[in-house]
């Protein structure tokens, strides 16, 4: 739990606020729709269910709660976020003192290179895979699993590296816009599909148990240690991969958009 702790305080207010501009959008001829504002309020209720809410405790003494923790902020919630593309609406709430603030223009001077890096189709789905590998590797796991602070850090990382990736991936913009071409996030979200495969395998059918900081904490259920091991290799398997396949289509669908677009247009 703490994730979304920090903004505590901030949310009744932001909740209260986002339907207003919504609203103001929506009278400037920019309305949002229904799907686009439900992915992004199901992403974020999805991030709130797996960090701040009792199955935090779960994911911390089962093996295949945590793996399904982690494919909610990994691959589901930042997939759903990025498919609202919540941008636009996100940037008209921002107080006018934070637009105007003297230090704005430094920090993205700073910050700006690092996203561009962490964007690049090369670096993104290696830090994508490279995380979920690193997070399992036992040693790693084993602290992470007994640090409160450790453990906050792989979460946090986990889903802002899943927030990058998708937004990347599910950019609505064209490359024209600046967005990157459709056939390069093709060959992204297909890269990214054999090292998760072999992974999910690999914890799925070993014999041996890998990571035994639950049974030094003790699991929640009285499962047995390779029974939750497999559990979790079939989450990181199964669902993982097919996040792929959806992001896949998806970008097939804003590919054949355009081009019907660019048809009308020459008529």
């Amino acid at each position: 739990m703490g994730i979304l702790a920090g903004l505590g305080s901030r949310l009744p207010s932001y909740g209260r606020s986002i339907p207003a501009w919504l609203s103001r959008r929506r009278r400037s001829g920019k309305a949002e729709g229904f799907w686009r504002p439900l992915a992004f309020f199901l992403g974020v209720v999805a991030i709130y269910a797996v960090t701040q809410t009792h199955y935090d405790y779960l994911a911390q003494y089962m093996f295949f709660t945590h793996r399904a923790q982690h494919l909610v902020l990994h691959h589901a919630a930042p997939f759903l976020i990025a498919l609202a593309a919540p941008l636009p609406v996100l940037a008209a709430g921002v107080p006018n003192q934070m637009k105007g603030f003297p230090g704005r223009a430094i920090a993205v001077r700073i910050l700006w290179p690092l996203y561009r890096l962490l964007q690049h189709p090369v670096v993104a789905p290696m830090l994508f895979v490279g995380l979920i590998y690193f997070w399992l590797i036992p040693e790693v796991h084993f602290d992470a699993m007994l640090s409160r602070q450790l453990y906050q850090v792989m979460n946090w990382s986990m889903m802002l590296d899943g927030l990058l990736f998708w937004w990347l991936m599910l950019d609505p913009r064209t490359p024209e816009q600046g967005g990157l071409g459709y056939g390069t996030r093709i060959v992204v979200l297909l890269a990214v599909v054999p090292p998760q495969i072999f992974l999910g395998a690999y914890l799925t059918f070993s014999k041996y148990e890998l990571f035994d900081v639950y049974a030094v904490c003790g699991r929640a259920w009285p499962l047995a240690p390779l029974a939750d091991q497999q559990l979790g290799g079939l989450i990181t398997w199964i669902p993982a991969t097919m996040m792929s396949v959806l992001g896949v289509l998806i970008v097939i669908r804003y590919l054949l958009g355009e081009n019907r677009w660019q048809a009308l247009s020459l008529q």
